[in-house]
C-alpha cells in the first residue's frame, strides 16, 4: 500500500531544515542585549575604581602609559592602615549585626500579629507601620537624639543600636509573606499540640526563611552603609563605623585617589560577598512575597 503513495509522502523528511526566526527569537536577543548594556553601564564605574586603586599617582599623569604593567596592591595596604578600618569593621560588623537580630525578631513577632490574630484595630496599626516607611529618618533625629541623652546612650553602642531596632519595611514584609503560607499548616501544628509561639518558631519562621534573608540583607547592607547615626549619635573615635572612618579618610586624602579608591573598594567587599551569598534567597523572597495561595 506505501508503494501507492505519492513520491513526496515517501521522501525522507530533510534535517537541514532552518529554524524559522520569530519574533520571540528578535525580543528574546534584545531583552539579552539590553541586560548587557545595562551590566556594563552599572558596573562600569565600579570598574574605574578597582582600577585605580590599582594604578600609582605617577602612571594617573601618563595617560598613553601601559598602567597593567604598573598595577601595585601597596594602596590597600596603605589605607587599612591609616584608615584604622579594623576597628571600624569591628564596630560596624557589630552594629549592623544587633540592629539585623532586633529587626528580625521585632519584624517577625508584629508581622505574624498583623498577619494571623484578629483583634480590634489591626487595619489602624497597619496603617501606621505603612505611614512609618514615608517619614525619613532624619526628620525624627532630633526627638531621637533627646531620647537617648535622657538615657544617657549617647556615645555608646545603644546610640547605634536602639532607633533602628524596629522596621516599619520589616514587619510589612514579614506579614504579606506570612499570608502566603497556608493556615492549614497551623491548624495542622496545632491539633498536634503544638502552641502558638512553637507554631511561629518551628513551622512559619522556617517556611519564611526566603523573606528572613531578605530582611536580613536590607537591614546589614543599610547599617553598613549608615553615616548619619554615627555622625549625629557618636563623638568617640573608638565608635567609629566602616563609612565614618571613610568620610574621614576622604577629608584626609583628597588628591590622593588610588588610595581613596582602595578604602572605598574596602569598605565596599563585605557587603558585595554578602549579597552574593545571599542573592538566591533574597530573589524568592522579593518574587513570592505578597503572593496569597
Amino acid at each position: 500500500m506505501s508503494q501507492n503513495l505519492p513520491a513526496k509522502l515517501n521522501a525522507p523528511v530533510s534535517s537541514s531544515v532552518k529554524p524559522v526566526w520569530s519574533w520571540e527569537r528578535t525580543l528574546a536577543w534584545l531583552n539579552g542585549l539590553l541586560l548587557l548594556v545595562g551590566a556594563a553601564v552599572i558596573l562600569s564605574p565600579l570598574a574605574i575604581v578597582f582600577w585605580t586603586s590599582l594604578t600609582p599617582n605617577p602612571a594617573l599623569r601618563n595617560v598613553g602609559e601601559n598602567l597593567a604593567s604598573r598595577w601595585s596592591w601597596d594602596s590597600y595596604r596603605e589605607a587599612w592602615q591609616r584608615g584604622n578600618f579594623l576597628l571600624a569593621f569591628a564596630n560596624s560588623t557589630l552594629v549592623a549585626i544587633a540592629v539585623t537580630g532586633l529587626q528580625t525578631l521585632t519584624s517577625a513577632l508584629a508581622g505574624y500579629a498583623l498577619a494571623r490574630f484578629q483583634f480590634w484595630g489591626r487595619q489602624a496599626i497597619l496603617l501606621l507601620v505603612l505611614a512609618t516607611l514615608v517619614i525619613p529618618f532624619q526628620l525624627l533625629v532630633i526627638p531621637v537624639f533627646l531620647i537617648l541623652k535622657w538615657g544617657h546612650l549617647i556615645n555608646t553602642y545603644g546610640a547605634l543600636i536602639l532607633p533602628t531596632a524596629a522596621n516599619g519595611f520589616g514587619i510589612f514584609l514579614l506579614r504579606q509573606y506570612f499570608q502566603t503560607i497556608p493556615v492549614e499548616l497551623e491548624e495542622a501544628a496545632a491539633l498536634d499540640g503544638a502552641t502558638r509561639w512553637q507554631i511561629l518558631w518551628r513551622v512559619m519562621l522556617p517556611l519564611a526563611r526566603p523573606a528572613l534573608v531578605t530582611l536580613f540583607l536590607f537591614t546589614f547592607i543599610g547599617e553598613w552603609n549608615d553615616l548619619f547615626k554615627p555622625l549625629v549619635f557618636t563623638t568617640r573615635p573608638e565608635l567609629q563605623t566602616v563609612q565614618l572612618s571613610l568620610a574621614s579618610f576622604q577629608e584626609q586624602f583628597t588628591n590622593n585617589w588610588p588610595l581613596m579608591m582602595a578604602a572605598v573598594v574596602i569598605a565596599t567587599v563585605p557587603v558585595v560577598l554578602l549579597f552574593l551569598v545571599g542573592q538566591r534567597q533574597f530573589i524568592q523572597g522579593i518574587a513570592t512575597t505578597g503572593i496569597k495561595n
